[in-house]
């Protein structure tokens, strides 16, 4: 029997998609290329089979604070998000760090000069979090229920998200109350980092107000048990409703879908144009082929035999440490890597799972997930790269590692097709291509082909384990396949 609805790809996008087309009531048919179903979210016993180790995503801002995961509810359908004491950790090459805690009163507090200009950074922004969140989470095209959010957000990032306002003690800097030290300027550069891009920008400015104020929000968690946690409990839903999955099973070609009223593509537009050939009109395909991306990631997976020895003790109590050095420092390595250029001093991000899950760890063995921004395509094996990263600040690392695999950010596309070169954000994050990805209209996941959508991170809002891709993009199926406006309910208390 031909399905309703096929969706190609089973990222958390492609998951939350699916979600909602069965929910309405539609047969949903799903297509993983992998052996076994999650995208970024999968998991794998790497070296013992006791120890799980997170392939891609780790940790959950996003998950934690997303539209569509607070309505799907995932502490009520079973997985545990757990917040560390540190939401993230940026040590220095002199033994400081900086510590963001979730509590803003105490990270300001260990901030010392800084603290008040953390405060008054954040607080606000908390006050408005829930519009802040809706408004990046829409992808931007509808006006916001707290107006004053974009307002908030807009007003802070010249002072840090160009090169003037960036300068610690600039005239921008100061109109914010302005930093003069050196460690909470790293901080909040470690955590702009995450755009993956050219520092300081004004997209990467928006990331460290987003994820910098969640932090002392609903938190930086990691799902107890590891990330495949999240993507089990969809699934679980998904087939509760009638969908189908089909593992080992790679599409080449749109063609098979004929009959299919909605085909939702959690995939870039670089297959989009594999899968659809000559049948895209080509001014759309001219669009595509535009398409941006950024730099790669280079992927290590560590077994310890305990926890990291940091030389400054409290950055062992963060869910993720950032490590890179001072603010200018960072800068320079990110805007390097965009450039195509490669050093031996990346920006890296780190977890130890078993920091905040402590069942990660399991006799005496535990997991460490560590990646590197490098230059898209770069081929480098990154273990001894990482190793001698993290060694800088944990002196020591080295003799707890047991065992060790690297995935050079060229072989990344391999794991999943979606990580062209190593760019595990489905394209760079750009200014414009933060908001016309991967084309400026306005509803970018309608394609021109009739019922074919796409529900990737390569569609607004952009990256991150937050489902809000695939979940608009299903709306929108809805209303132009099915003529339905109305949301089905995400509540496991409607399953």
């Amino acid at each position: 029997m031909t399905p309703d609805v096929a969706v190609v790809g089973t990222g958390p996008n492609g998951l939350a998609a699916a979600v909602t087309m069965a929910r309405a009531g539609l047969r949903v048919e799903l297509y993983e290329a992998a052996e076994t179903i999650g995208g970024g979210l999968r998991g794998e016993a790497c070296f013992d089979s006791d120890v799980r180790h997170d392939v891609c995503s780790a940790v959950h801002p996003m998950a934690a604070a997303s539209p569509f995961f607070r309505e799907f509810q995932l502490p009520e359908r079973g997985v545990e998000l757990l917040n560390p004491p540190v939401a993230y950790a940026h040590p220095l090459d002199d033994g400081r760090a900086g510590l963001a805690y979730g509590d803003l009163d105490t990270t300001c507090e260990v901030l010392g000069k800084d603290g008040p200009a953390w405060r008054r950074l954040m607080a606000p922004l908390l006050e408005h979090s829930a519009g802040l969140v809706e408004f990046f989470m829409s992808g931007q095209r509808s006006v916001p229920r707290d107006l004053l959010a974009p307002l908030l957000l807009a007003a802070r990032l010249p002072a840090h998200g160009t090169r003037l306002g960036a300068r610690t003690g600039s005239p921008g800097s100061r109109l914010l109350g302005g930093f003069t030290e050196e460690v909470a300027p790293a901080l909040l550069t470690g955590v702009a980092a995450h755009a993956v891009g050219k520092l300081p920008s004004l997209a990467s400015a928006s990331v460290a107000m987003l994820l910098g104020h969640l932090a002392h929000g609903t938190g930086w968690p990691l799902p107890r048990g590891g990330s495949e946690r999240i993507a089990e409990v969809m699934a679980d839903d998904i087939r509760a409703h009638g969908g189908t999955f089909h593992t080992s099973a790679r599409v080449t070609d749109l063609r098979q879908f004929e009959g299919v009223r909605a085909v939702l593509l959690d995939t870039t537009p670089t297959q989009l144009l594999e899968m659809a050939g000559e049948q895209l009109p080509a001014g759309y395909a001219r669009h595509l082929r535009r398409y941006h991306y950024g730099p790669g990631a280079a992927k290590a997976d560590f077994l310890v035999s305990g926890p990291i020895p940091w030389t400054n003790p409290e950055v062992g109590r963060a869910g993720t440490v950032h490590l890179g050095g001072t603010r200018a420092t960072v800068a320079r390595q990110e805007t390097l890597t965009v450039r195509g250029e490669t050093t031996d001093e990346p920006f890296v991000l780190l977890v130890d799972p078993a920091v905040t899950d402590p069942g990660r760890a399991r006799e005496g063995k535990r997991p460490v997930w560590a990646y590197a921004h490098v230059p898209n395509g770069d081929p480098r094996d990154p273990v001894e790269l990482l190793r001698t990263r993290i060694e800088k600040y944990a002196p020591g690392f080295s003799d707890t590692v047991l065992a060790a695999r690297g995935i050079p950010a060229g072989e990344y596309e391999k794991y999943n097709a979606n990580y062209v070169g190593g760019d595990i954000g489905a394209g760079a994050m750009t200014l414009y291509q933060s908001v016309a990805r991967p084309v400026p209209y306005l509803d970018p996941h309608r394609t021109p082909l009739p019922g074919v959508f796409l529900c990737s991170a390569s569609t607004p809002p952009g990256p991150g384990v937050h489902g809000m891709s695939g979940y608009l993009a299903a709306r929108s199926a809805l209303r132009h396949r099915f003529g339905v406006r109305k949301a089905p309910s995400l509540s496991p208390a409607r399953a």
